[in-house]
């Protein structure tokens, strides 16, 4: 073969419609981050409408993806190996990064305005849009060192976004837990990385479950604790106890849309990772990590469920960090399906029930965090017992909470909830996991106690000494009202056919 013929075989095209997501999200960042520069400040809204338009936009570009599974950067000497592939899973995984963010980013045009430390729009957004290109990224990503870039990329900007309150002490403590947390997982995860590059030579996800299979007896404990700590180091971005310690703190503390977004593009980014590493690429050791998923599903359930059990509107406990330990509970249910992919030959299918179980979340906790964004523009507190009274002052406010609450329940009328529930239960039991169905079960009935208080608390009179109307001081912006129809409808929608979920995702129940 010829020089040049040689090197044109190294050329390799990029599918630009398999990468326009995050791509296109990325370039909005950057547009973002120059547009800020010319922009006076009467005008820095501007910025907010683009990133919006953005994130819709690259919404938009996952619709040709449903046609088939594209792949690009390739091997050359093997094609079928790539570095990216956008598949089913990538594009359910997509959905739920980029619908987040869009949502996010409609509560944070509001609460620009009304943070008494004013945020700086142009940080914020090229923030917020750098951070979700990584998330979009992540899913796609089949080679090792992808997978760790965009995990990054996803987690540096949102350490930002955590700590951008200026001189506010709750917010820098609450940045330098994520920070700290964050980072040791990665320098975990890094380290197990270079065991498992060592023994098996290669980075590619399929690569790596073939040869990890064929490694020498001498080299199989340094296999074997390179798959522990690749997947410790990723069980710490998903919150799952005992690596939870931050979700607190770092929700309380963070703009409540950070935290919202945390709450589950974050948390998508986290799993997604962990069903790529422990399914594509260490197949074969699912006797190892699968007991360990199973015991870190039942410790996250129980301790999440627990610790939000204790937030009472008694003791003036924070909305914010209800949902914050609501979401490690949550993270449980979400690690059982992980779990029982491991004890199944169908793994595809478990993994479809973690999928439709995040679409579920996404969608009713997103509205859960709107309606809390909405209520304190007028009770900037945040307090779990400023909800009460929220029915006379705004009924629809009031029942579309109550029913977001009722779906993280799995309670009628939330019915998408109750059958998001009913496959993650159906996994662990297909899988043989009795027991860990029977701890969901009573986690589910714990969960009630204070999704149900919480609900009750919205029909209640509002207190005595409470000002007039305190719930609807402040009238709903156009952004927070477009986030809280689409939530809202999603939701109402989706509990009429949940149908729709369960075949998006692939999930059949009978």
């Amino acid at each position: 073969m010829s020089a040049p013929a040689a090197a044109e075989s190294l050329v390799q095209s990029v599918d630009w419609l398999a990468v326009a997501p995050p791509t296109l999200t990325a370039v909005a960042a950057l547009a973002v981050l120059v547009a800020d520069l010319f922009l006076p400040e009467a005008r820095k809204a501007l910025l907010g409408w683009i990133s919006v338009a953005a994130l819709a936009a690259a919404l938009l570009t996952l619709l040709p993806l449903l046609d088939g599974d594209r792949s690009t950067f390739c091997l050359t000497t093997d094609p079928s190996v790539c570095s990216y592939v956008a598949d089913r899973f990538t594009l359910v995984v997509q959905l739920i990064v980029l619908a987040g963010a869009l949502l996010a980013a409609l509560l944070s045009m509001t609460a620009l305005k009304d943070e008494p430390r004013r945020l700086p729009a142009g940080e914020y957004w090229f923030l917020l849009l750098s951070s979700a290109a990584g998330a979009a990224l992540l899913p796609a990503s089949r080679d090792l060192a992808t997978l760790i870039v965009a995990l990054e990329v996803a987690s540096l900007p949102a350490f930002a976004l955590v700590g951008l309150r200026h001189g506010d002490r709750r917010s820098s403590e609450a940045a330098l837990k994520f920070f700290l947390s964050s980072v040791t997982a990665t320098a975990v995860s890094l380290l197990g990385v270079s065991f498992v590059y060592a023994v098996t030579g290669s980075m590619h996800l399929t690569v790596v479950a073939e040869e990890i299979q064929q490694v020498d007896g001498q080299f199989s404990t340094l296999a074997r604790t390179g798959v522990i700590l690749t997947l410790v180091g990723f069980a710490f971005k998903t919150a799952a106890v005992p690596f939870h310690f931050w979700v607190p703190d770092t929700y309380a503390g963070a703009p409540l849309p950070v935290a919202a977004y945390l709450s589950v593009t974050g948390k998508a980014v986290g799993f997604t990772g962990l069903i790529l590493v422990a399914v594509l690429a260490f197949p074969s050791y699912a006797p190892v990590w699968g007991p360990v998923m199973a015991a870190l599903a039942a410790l996250t359930m129980t301790v999440g469920n627990v610790g939000a059990l204790r937030q009472r509107p008694d003791r003036d406990r924070s909305a914010v960090r209800l949902l914050a330990w609501s979401s490690v509970g949550q993270a449980g249910y979400l690690l059982v399906p992980i779990a029982a992919a491991a004890y199944t030959d169908d793994a595809s299918r478990a993994i479809g029930s973690t999928l439709a179980y995040a679409l579920m979340y996404a969608a009713v906790n997103l509205g859960a965090f709107t309606v809390v964004a909405l209520v304190g523009r007028g009770r900037p507190a945040g307090r779990v017992d400023d909800h009460r009274g929220l029915y006379a002052a705004r009924p629809v406010a009031a029942l579309l909470l109550a029913f977001f609450l009722l779906s993280l329940a799995g309670l009628p009328p939330g019915i998408v909830g109750l059958f998001a529930k009913v496959t993650v239960f159906a996994s662990a039991v297909e899988a043989g996991m009795g027991w860990l169905a029977v701890l969901m079960a009573v986690n589910v009935v714990i969960a009630l106690v204070y999704y149900l208080r919480w609900t009750a608390l919205l029909f209640r009179p509002a207190p005595e000494d409470a000002p007039e109307d305190a719930p609807a001081a402040r009238r709903a912006t156009a952004p927070l009202t477009a986030a809280l129809v689409v939530t809202g409808l999603l939701a109402v929608a989706l509990s009429g056919a949940p149908q729709l979920i369960l075949r998006f995702t692939g999930v059949t129940l009978f």
